[in-house]
């Protein structure tokens, strides 16, 4: 059975796969509320030692007299009219010495330690694993180290869930996945220490890979060829609205355990996908069991309303497997050949580069600024959608290439600016850094979309499939290193450290966009199918830089350009059909 030859009798995007589809999208909520969940229960808050000796000490000033031994206990500094205290130092003091008033004249002459206690603001969350595991000060890092292994366990579920998939099937994948992520969800709650809680969240990051992945890779196996870009694409509003949904969850809830048993309890309702979803048919033909895919194509059959020709159902598939190896060799030849090396490098750069940065901004809203951290971290949700939707209506009018640029400099120039606002404006014009880093956000969403269709149509046929899943691997390695980029900030400190995070990613960002424009445009034209046509794409060859020379053939050479715009967007689709979009 040719699946591809029976889905153009079905319907390229019937109702059976509109259907399908839908439920496969949901997934994509519980994700998105996963992947930034950390934002939320890694929230540092503002925090300082707890006052020696006194064992019921809190944050908030109790009385006068804890006020007073506050002031004696723990350094601080005036800053805009309201005292800041050292969260990390607590004074050195005698132990034969009494209580003072004389200790509030001159604090700077005091000495300091670091202290291996601490108490915790509550007004904007209860409870966070940063302050029950104590990931403040010297042990800031280990939140860091939580975030990025994190983003690394979903990279290695890319990997592992993809092949568990390709040898044990879809559905059961997704079971799997869905099972570890609500063991490890559940368990996160009642670890002992720091170094458990990150090794689950690792586990979580790939098992939440496998859900996200798994769901996508069904969906656009099920459709044809000429659906499988607005299928893939979708699923990313879906995605941004589980963002907006875990900031409504953490808004009402304010406590981290509660709002983990929230996000991992939505992920329990899926496992009625084990009766409510079939396996991929695509893969059951792959691995020879036509039968199970005959009796899923005759229901979508029956739901489309259509009829497919009984011959179909005795045609044999192609034997893929010994291309599926020249495709790794064929990769190879990409880092062999000088032009190609160039185009694949800077594609990698710039899946690397907005990864980097939609991750940097979206898990850093608190060091924005802004009065209400719940609200601004909702408008970097809501963001997303008209970048997605910008991006996709401007995607077929301006080119891939030319958008590409237009928005990573956009966006790389926004970040930039918001040193001016961070250094120099007041404190009531800081809503100009969070739209400026919005604008940003906004850019890196929408850019999503654009490199993923541009890498799929600038790669050839013969390793697509490879090169574009290599592509997105770099994208995790963005998001696995945001995290401390963001922590480099913190250890800067001061309205500077707040600002060097947006920098970086701000002049990567710019970087990216300008170096796009070194890639050949891929709007309406031909795709390359073979190594020698992609290193050859985009280039004149030398005969027909002498003919416009000679200006002999200009009637000829228009008339090939117009053929070549009038059958691009058919040999785009016919040959999408031959890729794998995950």
């Amino acid at each position: 059975m040719n699946f591809d030859a029976v889905l153009r009798h079905l319907g390229e995007f019937g109702t059976y796969q509109k259907r399908l589809c839908t439920l496969l999208w949901l997934p994509g909520i519980t994700t998105g509320m996963r992947m930034v969940v950390s934002a939320f229960i890694q929230f540092i808050p503002e925090h300082r030692c707890v006052i020696p000796g006194l064992n019921s000490d809190t944050y908030a000033i109790q009385s006068h007299d804890h006020a007073r031994l506050i002031n004696e206990s723990i350094p601080f500094k005036i800053v805009g009219g309201r005292i800041e205290y050292d969260p990390c130092r607590v004074y050195i003091r005698d132990p034969g010495s009494k209580n003072n008033d004389t200790w509030n004249i001159n604090h700077t002459t005091l000495a300091t330690e670091a202290c291996n206690k601490w108490v915790y603001d509550s007004s904007v969350f209860v409870s966070t694993a940063v302050s029950q595991y104590d990931m403040v000060c010297d042990n800031t890092l280990d939140r860091t180290n939580a975030q990025s292994l994190f983003m690394a366990g979903f990279l290695v579920g890319v990997f592992v869930i993809g092949a568990f998939s390709d040898r044990f099937g879809r559905k059961t994948a997704l079971m799997v996945s869905l099972l570890v992520n609500l063991i490890c969800g559940f368990s996160l709650n009642y670890l002992p220490e720091h170094i458990s809680y990150t090794m689950f969240r690792f586990l979580l990051g790939a098992s939440s890979s496998g859900i996200f992945t798994t769901s996508f890779v069904m969906s656009v196996e099920i459709v044809g060829a000429s659906k499988r870009v607005f299928v893939g694409v979708f699923i990313q509003y879906t995605f941004a609205a589980g963002e907006l949904l875990i900031c409504a969850v953490a808004y009402f809830l304010r406590h981290w355990h509660h709002i983990e048993i929230v996000c991992t309890a939505a992920v329990a309702i899926f496992l009625s996908y084990w009766w409510l979803i079939p396996e991929s048919p695509r893969w059951l033909v792959t691995k020879g069991r036509t039968q199970e895919a005959e009796v899923i194509v005759r229901k979508m059959a029956k739901v489309n309303k259509v009829t497919v020709p009984e011959h179909l159902f005795a045609e044999k598939m192609e034997e893929e497997e010994k291309g599926s190896r020249s495709q790794i060799k064929d990769f190879l030849k990409l880092f062999t050949r000088r032009v190609l090396l160039i185009r694949t490098l800077i594609i990698f750069f710039n899946w690397f580069v907005i990864s980097m940065l939609y991750y940097g901004v979206s898990l850093n809203t608190r060091n924005l600024g802004g009065s209400n951290f719940y609200l601004t971290f909702a408008i970097s949700g809501l963001v997303e959608f008209p970048g997605i939707f910008l991006c996709n209506l401007f995607m077929d009018r301006w080119g891939r290439k030319r958008l590409l640029c237009v928005v990573n400099v956009v966006g790389g120039t926004c970040c930039l600016l918001t040193i001016f606002t961070i250094l120099y404006a007041s404190e009531s014009l800081q809503w100009m850094t969070i739209i400026l880093a919005m604008i940003g956000k906004m850019g890196s969403a929408g850019c999503f979309a654009n490199v993923y269709v541009f890498s799929s149509e600038l790669f050839p046929t013969v390793v697509r499939n490879v090169a574009v899943g290599a592509s997105s691997s770099w994208a995790r390695a963005g998001a696995m290193m945001a995290p401390y980029i963001a922590y480099a900030g913190e250890i800067t400190g001061g309205d500077f450290g707040r600002a060097l995070p947006l920098l970086v990613f701000g002049s990567v960002t710019l970087a990216a966009g300008l170096l796009a424009l070194v890639l050949p445009e891929t709007l309406n034209k031909d795709l390359p199918e073979t190594i020698e046509e992609a290193e050859h794409f985009g280039r004149k060859s030398i005969s027909t830089e002498d003919e416009e020379v000679m200006g002999g053939l200009n009637h000829e050479t228009n008339n090939s350009v117009a053929m070549d715009t009038k059958c691009g967007s058919d040999r785009h689709e016919k040959l999408l059909a031959n890729g794998n979009m995950d």
